[in-house]
């Protein structure tokens, strides 16, 4: 592998506070390093915390590719790792493996056996093992320091706007589309239907202005998340999304969803009817709201 500049970190959500410590690493491609990211796979994640993990491992690797600029991504199970000391950790994987100049890391970072080793210490093998070390600071906003545990309390209550602006962009929902009961072809909403992984947050039941990126653009949508009141659904809560103005076939396809705004709570309607009329109102309320979405090509 070439000389890397290494971004260590869990980065569940790839929020502000992990893409300063990614820009830090990425930066130093301007010297000739090549820009890379070492972290845990998210079923560790999912371990840490009781709400689960933000993003699947495939959703993580691509915004740190697409959007941080690290194109060298070790993804690792802590099973793989949690048995090392730190300078196991450091000569193993740092040097020999990813062949690190330049490390960077947040100041709360630890690593190594029992999470017993932390950013002093990293400076230290640092010293002796001839790679540079760049503790970033903690990034607050609104009061407080960004944290992916914060991110989950505000999905979780289904403050969709203010976790976006703690991840630096709109919350993504990532899968590949299955095949439901095609009841919303029958009363003039077709939806796409995608499941979330084991082990991973579901944000707050409820219905959500959205976008959603097609190979045919990036489309208004309403999103609906949790588990169909009104027609008996008795499955694992998923995403079920109706794309305004626009007419396809995704079935099997992986597509990403953006959560964009709070619409309303989930609810069951006594009627059909009932339900075709307040997706009526939903997709008015969108094209309302569209005009405050940047980047939507529709």
């Amino acid at each position: 592998m070439s000389r890397t500049a290494v971004a260590l970190g869990l980065f569940d959500g790839v929020h502000l506070g992990h893409r300063a410590v990614l820009g830090a690493a990425a930066a130093r491609q301007q010297e000739g390093l090549l820009p890379a990211a070492f972290t845990f796979q998210p079923e560790f994640a999912g371990q840490k915390g009781a709400v689960g993990f933000l993003y699947t491992a495939a959703q993580r690797e691509e915004i740190l590719r697409e959007e941080c600029g690290i194109p060298e991504v070790l993804s690792l199970s802590f099973a793989q790792v949690g048995s090392l000391s730190g300078e196991e950790f450091v000569r193993g994987i740092l040097c020999e493996r990813m062949n690190a100049v330049f490390v960077v890391c947040g100041e709360d970072f630890r690593f190594g056996r029992g999470a017993a080793w932390n950013a002093d210490a990293l400076r230290e093998f640092g010293r002796r093992y001839g790679f540079a070390v760049q503790v970033v600071p903690a990034v607050c906003k609104d009061g407080g320091v960004i944290s992916s545990s914060r991110i989950r309390s505000l999905l979780s209550d289904g403050r969709i706007c203010e976790a976006n602006a703690l991840l630096g962009a709109p919350y993504q929902i990532c899968g590949k589309v299955l095949h439901g009961a095609h009841l919303g072809h029958t009363i003039g909403f077709p939806t796409i239907n995608q499941n979330f992984a084991q082990g991973q947050l579901v944000p707050h039941f409820g219905v959500y202005a959205s976008e959603t990126i097609t190979a045919q653009g990036c489309f208004l949508s309403v999103t609906d998340i949790g588990v169909k009141p009104t027609v008996g659904y008795s499955g694992l809560p998923l995403a079920e999304t109706h794309i305004l103005d626009f007419s396809g076939d995704l079935y099997g396809q992986v597509i990403t969803v953006r959560l964009l705004h709070f619409l309303r709570e989930e609810q069951r309607f006594d009627s059909l009817d009932a339900l075709r009329s307040r997706l009526s109102a939903d997709a008015d309320r969108c094209r309302q709201l569209s005009g405050n979405y940047h980047g939507l090509n529709t």
